[in-house]
C-alpha cells in the first residue's frame, strides 16, 4: 500500500467518476453553499467528532436505516439558518426526477451539514433567509471544475486566526480505484504554524501544492486565547467510487477524520461541528478487507491535503476580520483561484 499515493488529474474530488461539485455564494453575506453531486444515488455514511455539530437526515445514513442511497451531500455556512440550502437542492433535484421512490412519490435525499460564519464580516441582516435560493444556483452549478478558497460554504471561513475556506484533493490508488475530498476548513485549531506558515499537512503535500514550505519545526504551546471565538466547524466530504454499503461508507467517513487530525491543531474540539460524509458512486468493484483499509488510509490523507489547499487558496476581501494565509506569511500567490494540481 503507498502511503502517500499521486493525485488524480484534477486533484479534485470530481477525479471520482460520478461526482459533480457546484458553489454559490453571496460577497455581502460572506457565506454561501457547495453541493456535492452524485451522476447517480450515492451509497452514504458519515462520523461526527465534533462537539457541536449541525446536520440535516443525519440518522438516515446510520447504516441500520432503510433509505439506501443519497442524490446529493450540501455544505452550507449560515450556522442552523444554513440547513435550509437543503430546501433548494431537493427542489432543484425533483425538478430532475431524481429522489427515492416512495409510492407514486419521488423524495430527493439531501444530507446536510453546516458551519458558522456568522462573525466573518458579512451582513445576516436577511428578512428571508438566503440558504434555499444558495442551495439552488449551487445544484445548477454543479460539475467538474471546483473552485477553491473563500467560494462556496467556505466564503466566509475562519481557520484559527487566518481565513479558511474551500479545499479539494484527490489520489488514484494501485488498485485503480479513484479516492477524492473536499471540505470547507473553519477549524477553531490552526492549520499552519503560527511563526512560520508551515501547514500541519506537509508530511502528505503532494509537489507543492499548499506552497511547498515543508514540514513545520516543533511547537512548544498554542495559546488557546488566541483563538477567534465564533470561527468553528470543518465539515467534508470523502468520495470513491469503490462500491460500498452503508456500513463501509460510515467506516471510510470514520478514518478520514484522521486527516482532520493530522491537519488541524487542535481537531474535534468541544466549539466544532467536525464531521464527514463519505459518498460511494459504485463504479468500481467491491474491495476486499485489505482495499478497505487502503481507501480509509486514502481518505484521511487526501483529506488533509485538502484542508491545507483551502487555507492556501484564501484570498483577501472586503470587510475581512482576519488576514489569509497568503497576507500573513507571505505566499508566491497563484494566478487564480480554480486549480487543476
Amino acid at each position: 500500500m503507498l502511503i502517500n499515493p499521486a493525485p488524480g488529474p484534477r486533484n479534485l474530488i470530481t477525479d471520482v467518476p460520478g461526482i459533480a461539485v457546484g458553489h454559490a455564494q453571496d460577497a455581502s453575506l460572506k457565506s454561501g453553499v457547495t453541493v456535492v453531486l452524485g451522476e447517480r444515488p450515492m451509497v452514504a455514511g458519515l462520523h461526527i467528532m465534533g462537539g457541536a455539530p449541525g446536520t440535516r437526515e443525519a440518522a438516515l445514513l446510520a447504516p441500520e436505516n432503510t433509505v439506501p442511497a443519497v442524490d446529493a451531500l450540501t455544505l452550507s455556512g449560515g450556522s442552523a439558518f444554513g440547513l435550509s440550502a437543503a430546501d433548494g437542492v431537493m427542489a432543484g433535484l425533483r425538478a430532475m426526477g431524481r429522489g427515492y421512490v416512495v409510492g407514486d412519490r419521488r423524495v430527493p435525499i439531501v444530507p446536510a451539514a453546516i458551519l458558522y460564519d456568522l462573525a466573518s464580516g458579512g451582513d445576516h441582516d436577511w428578512a428571508v433567509t438566503p440558504y434555499p435560493e444558495l442551495g439552488s444556483r449551487a445544484l445548477a452549478a454543479a460539475g467538474p471544475d471546483v473552485a477553491l478558497g473563500n467560494v462556496g460554504a467556505g466564503t466566509g471561513a475562519i481557520a484559527g486566526q487566518i481565513k479558511g475556506g474551500i479545499g479539494s484533493a484527490s489520489c488514484r490508488l494501485e488498485t485503480g480505484r479513484s479516492v477524492g475530498a473536499i471540505v470547507a476548513a473553519n477549524p477553531v485549531g490552526a492549520v499552519a504554524h503560527p511563526r512560520t506558515g508551515q501547514f500541519w499537512a506537509a508530511p502528505f503535500e503532494q509537489g507543492a501544492e499548499f506552497g511547498g514550505r515543508g514540514i513545520a519545526p516543533p511547537l512548544d504551546a498554542l495559546n488557546m486565547g488566541d483563538l477567534v471565538k465564533g470561527a468553528n466547524t470543518t465539515i467534508a466530504v470523502v468520495a470513491t467510487d469503490a462500491t460500498l454499503t452503508k456500513a463501509e461508507a460510515t467506516r471510510l467517513a470514520t478514518a478520514a477524520h484522521d486527516g482532520m487530525a493530522r491537519a488541524v491543531l487542535p481537531s474535534h474540539t468541544p466549539f466544532d461541528g467536525d464531521l464527514v460524509f463519505a459518498a460511494s458512486t459504485g463504479r468500481a468493484p467491491a474491495p476486499d478487507a485489505a482495499e478497505l483499509l487502503a481507501l480509509g488510509h486514502a481518505a484521511a490523507t487526501c483529506l488533509a491535503r485538502a484542508i491545507a489547499r483551502a487555507v492556501h487558496h484564501a484570498r483577501p476581501a472586503p470587510g475581512d476580520v482576519v488576514p489569509c494565509w497568503e497576507e500573513r506569511f507571505g505566499g508566491a500567490g497563484l494566478s487564480s483561484s480554480r486549480t487543476r494540481g
